[in-house]
């Protein structure tokens, strides 16, 4: 396993300078012997990234910070070499409610797209060359909607989606930052069905908010934010592996500096109302700082570049206080909490100001080249080798 120091003394960025079409001019600094273009721009809020089996790159798009309805689905077409951008964005679904993420599965023959919306999971049948949504479509599962904020009872409105083994991965946040969820049971846990959406079951439970889940071997990886309102280092945001019938310890327990802490005001909650707190859980294979919101990410397998082949790539999506100066990147993580950025310039100083881009996802496109979303302002980065 790599050390930290001798990760940290591999890696050299080198600064491109790019203007967006909105006028907005970036300093991205990037690992040595890489480039970066503006793949695609013009959207809002870009998130995850998936390829049909075509070979088609799609983005989902949840519009804006809102409770809202007018999310969309990209299709990104005509890739032009030269330029090293796609001449053409589909819009390929709208008027969806918060879609985080879409993917791709083929059950018993037939080719689906599944959607993750706030409030439900559907899936469509999809043919290669499709350029949008045909039919109906089937409703494989209803979540909690009550949106975003205090105002509708709930925090967390995103649905992340993984696949293995014939099985369906659907992850939900919890309702908030930290309390004792009665209302709704499917909240802070990753759940496992079938592909028809039948056979719902809990996988894992006392997961705050896995925002990304993505298999890697035969091993469920998934980002979590940490809690608030514990001070500007505790708890850390985690990155690690997620397993069957696991209870992961929240809002009982945080991580920090690889040890496992109770959360003291929660524990004195438990004992009020009678209630058996869980083990402490497992320590998470890596610990990022506090609130560096980390969310997408992709092992590189086979990628052309022995300081990246077979490590994670993470994007972290940044603190919603700037000052704090946490996340805004794009890091490799090569062991117990130690990570160290791929991309970054995206945060240039301490006020609202000086962020210029948050990353949202990074997705490996082949064995010499990866995307990145900004979600902040709606653009799809390529980077290359």
């Amino acid at each position: 396993m790599i050390s930290q120091h001798t990760l940290k003394a591999q890696i050299a960025l080198v600064q491109h300078h790019i203007v967006l079409k909105k006028g907005i001019p970036l300093d991205l600094k990037v690992l040595k012997s890489y480039n970066i273009s503006v793949a695609a721009e013009g959207m809002h809020r870009l998130r995850f990234l998936s390829k049909s089996p075509d070979g088609q790159l799609f983005a989902t798009d949840m519009h804006s910070l809102a409770d809202n309805k007018a999310g969309k689905i990209y299709l990104f077409e005509d890739w032009d070499s030269a330029t090293k951008a796609f001449k053409t964005t589909t819009v390929f679904a709208d008027g969806l409610h918060n879609p985080n993420q879409v993917m791709f599965y083929n059950d018993k023959g037939i080719n689906y797209i599944y959607i993750a919306e706030t409030d439900k999971l559907s899936r469509y049948i999809y043919h290669n060359g499709d350029k949008g949504l045909k039919g109906n479509g089937q409703v494989l599962a209803r979540f909690p909607d009550r949106g975003l904020s205090y105002k509708y009872g709930g925090w967390h409105l995103t649905r992340s989606l993984a696949q293995h083994n014939g099985k369906i991965y659907v992850s939900v946040g919890s309702s908030c930052n930290a309390c004792v969820e009665k209302k709704e049971d499917v909240r802070a846990m990753v759940l496992e069905m079938n592909p028809d959406g039948t056979g719902q079951k809990v996988y894992a439970s006392g997961i705050r908010n896995a925002v990304a889940i993505k298999w890697a071997g035969n091993k469920l990886w998934g980002t979590c934010m940490g809690r608030d309102l514990l001070g500007a280092d505790k708890p850390e945001d985690l990155f690690g592996t997620i397993e069957q019938g696991k209870n992961y310890g929240w809002p009982w327990y945080f991580q920090y500096q690889q040890k496992i802490y109770p959360d003291v005001a929660m524990m004195d909650s438990a004992k009020y109302q009678h209630i058996k707190v869980p083990a402490a859980p497992p320590l998470a294979y890596c610990g990022f700082k506090a609130h560096s919101a980390p969310l997408g990410f992709d092992q590189f397998t086979n990628f052309n570049d022995p300081l990246l082949k077979g490590n994670f790539l993470v994007a972290l999506h940044g603190s919603t206080t700037v000052k704090r100066q946490r996340g805004n990147a794009v890091v490799l993580v090569a062991g117990k909490d130690k990570y160290v950025d791929i991309v970054s310039g995206f945060l240039v100083g301490t006020a609202d100001k000086d962020r210029l881009g948050r990353p949202c996802d990074v997705m490996m496109n082949d064995v010499n080249s990866f995307y990145i979303t900004d979600d902040k302002n709606g653009v799809l980065y390529y980077v290359w080798k």
